[in-house]
């Protein structure tokens, strides 16, 4: 029976520039002179867990995940750690991070790998499994697995497993390769998914211009456990999109600031659960990806490329041609130029996009907005990009909140469609990096007004707690005084009058004691 598709609101159709790198298959990237291993290629960060000068074997753990919300990172091959520094990573702003810099030893040894029975184990302890073997979205926003693999209460279980291989964004064919060439091993994959958050149905969903993917993947489907449906989608941008994609399958809309498992429904990429399947099945970490490599170079493909080879060893193997002027991470859309082609493959490469002036000629002069409403009829998300870019530009932050800005996905739809040339999303980064940071000045602000408070009620209660010590002292010198006055009187014995004194120059100390407390506080 054919699925029921569901249409998502805006979208558009740009050239997909896929054909160059889908026809060869995925081949092996050789091992570089150096690789440079980031410590950080998840939600969270990782600790270092090796040293200078140590050897170390390919798959063994080299960084620790810390928080709730990291993934272990592990040693692509093996060799010896030169060093652990500071190094530029694969971010926008060139930001620099700790890396493990190792020197291959060619030799490619392996830890002993230890695959395990799926289900011989807890959900508990595969997730550990995972998390250990540093599994994370390895469709672009490598969030970590064994999170989303949490279900909510004892026995709750998640309706529908959606599984992404819309591979939407022009230029890449990681995952289509993938598809086609490892079918059977995304669908063992998808089958512990389903397992974990045990599912009643699982589609997949592929966008219908990879025939062959399609092809590949029903193969596999007939005989899954679990009822399984491949979903051919149409060819239109953002339908990659986890929400879009989401609701293009089960006509389910997420609102902003919810979840898929909030309404019964999760989404792993095709690539996921390829890693998931060699993870647990094989016993093997993440310490490579399918990355495509494609743009203005002479030979584009795909390539199965160990995470910290240097972007400039790929694209010495792809031949850019002599007009490259850039080189971008992802797709067109919404990929970013590197800052520098030393910078390393992550976990959330999926391409590397040669750019040149002809391919990608420089953005014309901004005019002004003629309030089209093209940006509008564009956006996935039901959002009025022309109203958010007039609040950003005049910084109503407040008004951006007010009409939404945070469900932007930051796809570029608005942009690509505008009559008026208007880099309309890097206004709305521009935005919402504000409003985030104005939220942060708040919040601490908020911190120190209560440290305030809690000091000055301290202050407030150890004074009272001194007044009454105090005043308990002077009762007790003025008892004592009146002691040695009738022990005066009455020719008391000498070691009454003795203890009256000393009654006497213990008050006097506890005041000199209050006296100097006051004047540290001060």
């Amino acid at each position: 029976m054919k699925a029921q598709l569901f249409r998502f609101r805006g979208g558009i159709e740009p050239e997909a520039h896929k054909d160059a790198s889908a026809g060869a298959p995925i081949a092996p990237s050789p091992l570089p002179p150096l690789l440079v291993v980031p410590l950080r290629q998840a939600a969270g960060t990782s600790a270092p867990r090796v040293r200078v000068g140590e050897h170390v074997l390919k798959g063994e753990r080299i960084g620790n995940a810390e928080g709730p919300f990291a993934a272990a990172v592990h040693a692509p091959t093996s060799g010896t750690v030169r060093a652990i520094e500071m190094r530029t990573l694969p971010h926008p702003s060139g930001m620099g991070g700790l890396c493990v810099v190792i020197e291959p030893d060619g030799e490619e040894r392996w830890i002993e790998r230890d695959p395990v029975e799926v289900r011989a184990l807890s959900a508990e302890r595969l997730r550990e499994r995972l998390r250990d073997a540093g599994v994370v979205g390895l469709g672009g926003a490598a969030f970590p697995s064994h999170v989303k693999l949490r279900r909510g209460g004892a026995g709750e279980c998640c309706g529908t497993l959606v599984i992404n291989g819309a591979e939407c964004e022009p230029w890449i064919t990681c995952d289509d390769r993938l598809m086609r060439e490892r079918a059977n091993e995304i669908a063992r994959g998808i089958a512990i998914l389903a397992h974990l958050l045990q599912a009643r149905r699982v589609l997949i969903g592929i966008e219908d211009n990879k025939p062959e993917a399609i092809a590949a993947m029903c193969d596999t489907a007939a005989g899954a456990e679990v009822l399984t449906r491949v979903v051919p989608v149409p060819t239109l941008y953002p339908t990659g999109g986890e929400k879009q994609l989401i609701d293009i399958l089960t006509g389910i809309e997420i609102p902003y600031g919810k979840l898929g498992p909030d309404f019964g429904v999760q989404c792993f990429n095709v690539a996921t659960a390829h890693a998931v399947w060699r993870a647990l099945e094989l016993g093997e970490p993440v310490i490579s990806r399918v990355v495509t490599v494609t743009g203005n170079v002479e030979r584009p493909g795909n390539l199965e490329v160990l995470l910290g080879t240097p972007v400039r060893e790929l694209l010495a193997l792809a031949a850019p041609r002599p007009d490259t002027d850039r080189i971008l991470m992802g797709g067109p859309m919404m990929g970013f130029a590197l800052p520098e082609d030393s910078v390393p493959v992550v976990k959330a490469t999926n391409c590397i996009l040669a750019a040149s002036e002809r391919l990608f000629p420089a953005h014309p002069p901004e005019m002004p907005c003629v309030r089209c409403g093209r940006c509008a009829a564009a956006c996935p998300e039901r959002l009025q990009p022309f109203d958010l870019y007039w609040f950003a530009r005049s910084r109503n932050f407040g008004k951006c909140q007010e009409y939404s800005i945070f469900d932007c996905i930051e796809c570029g739809c608005c942009a690509y469609v505008c009559p008026s040339q208007i880099r309309l999303v890097d206004y709305y980064r521009y935005a919402k990096a504000e409003i985030r940071e104005r939220e942060r000045n708040t919040a601490a602000a908020d911190a120190a007004r209560r440290r305030f408070e809690l000091r000055t009620a301290r202050l407030e209660r150890d004074a009272a707690l001194k007044a009454e010590r105090l005043a308990a002292a002077a009762a007790r010198a003025r008892e004592a005084a009146a002691r040695l006055a009738a022990a005066a009187g009455a020719s008391a014995p000498e070691q009454e009058v003795g203890a009256v004194k000393k009654a006497l120059v213990e008050a006097a100390v506890e005041r000199v004691r209050a006296a100097q407390e006051r004047a540290q506080e001060r």
